[in-house]
């Protein structure tokens, strides 16, 4: 039984480390942070800019949206996929498109307000990663 213990000791240990790494690895093109209470993830876009955070938890957890009111009519189910669009961008916001399609001023608070909500930044990334490496917020 000792034995069994050890080895799924390790096996996490390794588990842990792994993920570590995939969290390292993704923080170039962006996070994807799993989110099982709700089944949906975090997700932090880094293009074109680093730290925009789009939080599943709040949209589909707590303002309780479907997954329908975003996909695929503005998003494809794919994390990160709209950030290889070209028109991924501020611009294409204030036009209605992507977030934009609800954050209008009207439904949600417009796009080019409360920019800090969205836009974490590379400090905000840093402790986003920090708190996903460590478990402590």
């Amino acid at each position: 039984m000792k034995k069994i213990i050890k080895i799924l000791i390790f096996l996490s240990f390794l588990l842990g480390f792994s993920g570590l790494a995939y969290l390292q690895e993704r923080s170039e093109e962006g996070l994807v942070i799993p989110n099982e209470e709700i089944g949906a993830p975090e997700i932090v876009y880094n293009k074109p800019v680093k730290g925009v955070l789009f939080s599943h938890k709040y949209h589909v957890g707590e303002l309780g949206l479907s997954c329908e009111s975003c996909h695929p009519k503005l998003f494809e189910m794919q994390a990160l996929k709209a950030q290889e669009n070209p028109d991924f961008n501020m611009n294409a916001l204030y036009q209605g498109k992507y977030c934009g399609a609800c954050h209008d001023g009207k439904m949600a608070f417009a796009s080019n307000t409360k920019c800090a909500t969205c836009h974490i930044g590379v400090k905000g990334l840093k402790r986003l990663e920090k708190e996903m490496k460590t478990g402590k917020k």
